[in-house]
């Protein structure tokens, strides 16, 4: 269920990300479009990174559980 999530949650970000690119780049503020792309890709980082932690958790967790037995 929190695959699913996340995959929307990154889309639904990219979505975001690409229309206020392309408004700020229609305005003429390519440079605010760019920054606004780069927060986009930073917040996405973040998240992801958040979950790939809990990834390695949980594969540590299963080996030291298979150690101790």
């Amino acid at each position: 269920m929190s695959d699913i999530y996340l995959l929307f949650q990154v889309a639904g970000i990219g979505i975001v990300v690409a229309m206020i690119h392309t408004i700020l780049k229609q305005m003429g503020k390519e440079d605010m479009a760019q920054w606004a792309t780069l927060l986009g890709f930073i917040l996405v980082l973040v998240i992801v990174i958040e979950y790939v932690s809990k990834l390695f958790q949980e594969i540590r967790s299963v080996f030291l559980l298979q150690m101790l037995m």
